[in-house]
């Protein structure tokens, strides 16, 4: 299967999506950091109800630090309401394109009712990428547009 075709008919479950990590939007700014760092995660995603509201990102958690916010503040107040998400339903080739158009790093999974069924990150795009098209990663200059003046090798 070629590299293109591939992307636009994968699922984004194939790439490696991390598990869901939900918090209630009244979930205090201090739970959560103790939380990401506990769970080893780069985002919770704040949900009532387990339908989606809002994102929240260790770069939003670094932000908040440098300005001193208080810990005592309520997840809800802080997070990114209504991320951009991708459907259940969603190529590897939408979640690439979705991330690259948005500039994010990671974009949640959600299922027909709303509800969060993963988180698509950069990592997993990568070892998808690696993992089903070595020959295309492993072979690639380190700088593509670079031509050597040399030939290398003996």
């Amino acid at each position: 299967m070629d590299f293109q075709l591939s992307l636009d008919a994968e699922p984004a479950s194939s790439a490696y999506p991390a598990e869901p990590l939900p918090v209630e939007p009244d979930t205090p700014l201090r739970d959560v950091l103790a939380l990401l760092k506990a769970q080893a995660s780069s985002c919770v995603l704040v949900c009532r109800e387990g339908v989606l509201e809002g994102i929240f990102t260790e770069r939003d958690a670094l932000r908040l630090m440098a300005s001193g916010a208080d810990l005592k503040t309520e997840i809800g107040q802080v997070m990114i309401p209504r991320p951009t998400t991708i459907r259940s339903d969603a190529t590897v080739g939408d979640a690439i394109r979705t991330m690259s158009q948005g500039g994010y790093r990671r974009v949640p999974v959600i299922d027909d009712q709303g509800c969060p069924t993963g988180v698509v990150g950069v990592a997993g795009v990568v070892r998808y990428l690696v993992e089903h098209f070595p020959e295309a990663i492993y072979n690639l200059p380190p700088a593509p547009d670079q031509l050597t003046k040399e030939r290398e090798g003996a």
